[in-house]
């Protein structure tokens, strides 16, 4: 039996692995929200300014790698501009 080549994938098994991707991608993992240290540092009730300030700190960390990302994409994006107007 003679199956295409399309970009890479057999033509033949599409469905069970677009059934895999999504049963990836649509399951989760029971996990821990915090480490050791930080849960210890916030099990109190007063302590809300430490968990403010744990809080912030995960949304900082979170953002940077999008912000690098973006400047990235960016910077091609207006490369690809610059080449198509030469």
């Amino acid at each position: 039996m003679h199956t295409k080549q399309i970009s890479g994938f057999r033509a033949q098994g599409w469905g069970t692995k677009i059934i895999f991707l999504l049963a990836l991608f649509l399951t989760t993992a029971a996990s821990n929200a915090q480490c050791a240290m930080c849960r210890a540092a916030l099990e109190g009730e007063g302590n809300t300014k430490k968990a403010e300030a744990v809080n912030d700190g995960i949304v900082y960390l979170m953002a940077i790698p999008y912000v690098l990302v973006a400047i990235i994409f960016f910077y091609i994006y207006k490369t690809q501009i610059g080449k198509k107007k030469s």
